[in-house]
């Protein structure tokens, strides 16, 4: 079954039971929402007929089975289907389901403007589709640009601009493939990280959306570029500067000196966003967890996050020691994946690049 087909039966609800027959440890990592798991990997590969015995669907007849890179899975399919069960193996695994997407609207009390985040369910990579009056901006585009399209044309929509927080680590970014492909401007915080053409904004600049508009807020400490869009005074795209419950980290592409340096601005930044009012709604670039097809947007008020996130009542000093000495591993590719994002270049495959969680927060 392909990526497409699972996605759309989750989406419509269709009673499906998917099953993960990954090792616990690579589950753990990252996973598909409402899935089941059964830590089968190891006898699959070495034929145990024993594998799976137990295992009966939880959510409908059907099965669909699921590994790394779909080749396990199938393993598991056989046997399943050899019990007369109907079941079916996840083409390409979960390097494939890496670009599955759901969407959801976001309520934006107080804007001209309507809302659509577009969620990467198993990466947590968190995009926007803003619109007014006809026209629509994309800020931190993850998806291909088709979906974009899409769900655009799908409001009456047409694509004006195309905005990027900052350049990203833990995922190829295809503002600039969207910004070609619909001739959008392609509006960037102004940096000499990219070798591209864009539009650059500086702090207090204003990208209109017809009666709506964007305020660049410069928040530097993610990376050194690093924006946060404030729209109409009442949203909040942080990008990875600020998550639901974590902050961003400031050490990728950076020397110790330069992550405790970018720790310090990543606070005084922080604490400019912490000052907007507490009812503003705050709209991350990322999420930790599987985004499940509930149409439930990733969302939080900013006094809801100081709530959660014991970092942004921290001093200075207590601020940076603590982000330091937290610091999740690396995201996979990182190195390569900057390099490309400053290039403003996709591969013609970009699962093997992006396969895995995101780990831009620390919490």
């Amino acid at each position: 079954m392909s990526t497409e087909r699972l996605r759309e039966l989750l989406e419509r609800g269709t009673p499906v039971t998917v099953l993960d027959v990954r090792p616990a440890v690579e589950r753990a990592e990252w996973s598909i929402p409402g899935s089941v798991h059964a830590d089968a990997y190891d006898a699959l590969r070495r034929g145990d007929s024993t594998a799976l015995a137990d295992f009966h669907p939880t959510n409908g007849d059907r099965v669909v089975t699921v590994c790394a890179a779909g080749k396990t899975s199938k393993l598991a399919a056989e046997r399943l289907r050899a019990r007369g069960l109907d079941a079916v193996s996840l083409e390409g695994g979960m390097r494939a389901w890496s670009l599955a997407w759901n969407t959801a609207e976001v309520p934006c009390p107080g804007s001209t403007a309507r809302i659509v985040q577009l969620r990467r369910t198993g990466k947590g990579c968190l995009s926007y589709l803003i619109g007014s009056n006809g026209d629509a901006a994309v800020v931190d585009a993850s998806l291909e640009p088709r979906i974009y399209h899409r769900v655009a044309e799908e409001h009456g929509w047409r694509i004006r601009t195309v905005l990027e927080t900052h350049v990203h680590a833990d995922h190829l970014s295809r503002a600039r493939a969207l910004a070609g492909d619909t001739g959008a401007r392609l509006c960037l915080p102004t940096t000499d990280r990219v070798s591209f053409e864009y539009a650059p904004l500086k702090d207090g600049d204003i990208v209109r959306v017809r009666s709506a508009g964007l305020r660049a807020l410069h928040t530097p400490g993610h990376t050194p570029e690093s924006v946060c869009y404030l729209l109409d005074e009442h949203a909040l795209f942080t990008g990875d500067t600020l998550f639901l419950a974590a902050v961003g980290r400031p050490d990728l592409e950076a020397s110790a000196e330069q992550a405790r340096h970018r720790a310090r601005a990543l606070h005084r930044s922080l604490q400019r966003l912490v000052a907007l009012p507490p009812d503003t709604l705050v709209l991350p670039a990322h999420t930790s967890e599987p985004v499940v097809f509930d149409g439930r947007p990733i969302s939080a008020t900013l006094g809801e996050v100081q709530e959660r996130t014991s970092l942004l009542r921290e001093t200075e000093e207590a601020f940076v020691s603590q982000i330091l000495t937290r610091l999740p591993p690396t995201p996979p590719n990182h190195h390569r994946i900057v390099a490309l994002n400053e290039a403003g270049s996709l591969p013609d495959d970009p699962t093997e690049l992006e396969a895995g969680a995101n780990r831009c927060a620390v919490a």
